[in-house]
């Protein structure tokens, strides 16, 4: 229940639709992250008024709460979230590297201890599969493991090795026709490694492919060097996702390199802690400097805080502790993600996309 067609391209940066049961994105796309089943502090209304259409949230953290037999039996991830556009659901496998300190990991899973009540949570590639086919997502991913950085040889030829047998055992589970699965190409900075991880979950066959393994303390060139020789080894029918990458001049490289989809927390998170995201850089909306500032966040931005609000308003509610502060704050971040994506879609078909940094200082400049 998935199809992908690239209609222009820039270089490698491609346009393209991506077709899911639940309806079709436009790619590049950029996917807010509904951990726990919500985008803090927003509603699904407020999320297609930034221009969202396809959202991600967590298999390990709804399987801790309300499990995904709650969820399913509430009517599956959609209902239950009042969201009827695509979702991605992850598959745990982050939380392998997030959560290192309190996990225990072998060929066969990961066993977790609860961040939440020390209890005992198992995942192994067929139970990260199950979950997610119960919890109903239009896309699911693999279960992998995401090594730290640095990583000795050794280590990271571990962690492909499990990705890649993972991948396939994921591939045996998976039991609905009208999910797609990703697989999930590792390896760190390690080219022969990256390389070998695709081409194997290549030969596995899957309906899209994934880039995990970034953006977990690597520079940004380091990024930029990775990702052109991964993705000149995945198919170019089948859509391309660069897992958790978020920072607009990662993203933009991304694209230029032949990425499709991106999701990442910054949007929200940054604007819970009073950052806004601009086309010239962030704004930190808790500075003294907009007291008695009358403008908006962004002038031209249509975003509803933009359109209402002043910057000396917003500054008021962070002082204040109002949460309508972080909620105007995370509205504007997360249209200016989709602006942003907007204008890469609009620049790809006519050659022009490198023009971009013109307009959006910020995607050269890092912020």
């Amino acid at each position: 229940m998935l199809s992908f067609a690239v209609t222009d391209t820039d270089g490698r940066a491609r346009r393209g639709t991506l077709a899911t049961r639940s309806g079709c994105v436009e790619t590049p796309s950029f996917m807010p992250v509904g951990t726990a089943g919500s985008v803090k502090g927003i509603t699904p209304a407020q999320l297609v008024a930034t221009g969202s259409r396809m959202i991600l949230a967590n298999t390990y953290h709804l399987q801790l709460r309300p499990t995904a037999e709650v969820v399913a039996s509430l009517g599956g991830l959609h209902r239950f979230m009042a969201w009827d556009g695509p979702i991605l659901t992850d598959s745990g496998g982050y939380q392998v590297f997030s959560l290192a300190e309190i996990n225990r990991i072998t060929d066969k899973g990961v066993e977790f201890r609860s961040h939440l009540d020390g209890s005992v949570l198992w995942f192994d590639p067929k139970t990260a599969t199950n979950v997610q086919n119960l919890l109903g997502a239009d896309v699911i991913m693999v279960l992998d493991q995401c090594p730290a950085l640095p990583c000795d040889a050794e280590s990271m030829r571990t962690a492909v090795d499990r990705t890649i047998s993972w991948a396939e055992q994921c591939k045996e589970a998976h039991a609905r026709d009208d999910q797609a699965l990703f697989g999930i190409v590792q390896g760190g900075l390690d080219l022969n490694e990256r390389q070998r991880c695709a081409e194997s979950l290549v030969a596995i066959g899957f309906d899209g492919y994934a880039i995990g393994g970034l953006s977990v303390g690597e520079s940004h060139e380091e990024m930029v060097a990775v990702l052109g020789p991964v993705a000149e080894h995945l198919p170019v029918d089948r859509p391309r996702y660069l897992m958790g990458v978020g920072m607009p001049r990662d993203i933009l490289a991304a694209v230029q390199a032949g990425v499709d989809m991106f999701d990442c927390v910054l949007p929200t998170r940054n604007g819970r802690n009073s950052h806004a995201f601009t086309a010239c850089g962030i704004v930190r909306m808790r500075n003294e400097c907009h007291r008695i500032d009358d403008q908006p966040i962004e002038p031209g931005c249509d975003c509803e805080a933009c359109v209402g609000f002043s910057r000396g308003y917003i500054r008021h509610l962070f002082k204040a502790g109002e949460m309508l502060g972080p909620t105007l704050t995370s509205i504007h971040n997360l249209r200016f993600y989709q602006r942003f994506m907007s204008r890469i879609r609009e620049l790809i078909p006519s050659g022009k996309l490198a023009t971009i940094a013109d307009e959006y200082p910020i995607a050269t400049n890092g912020g």
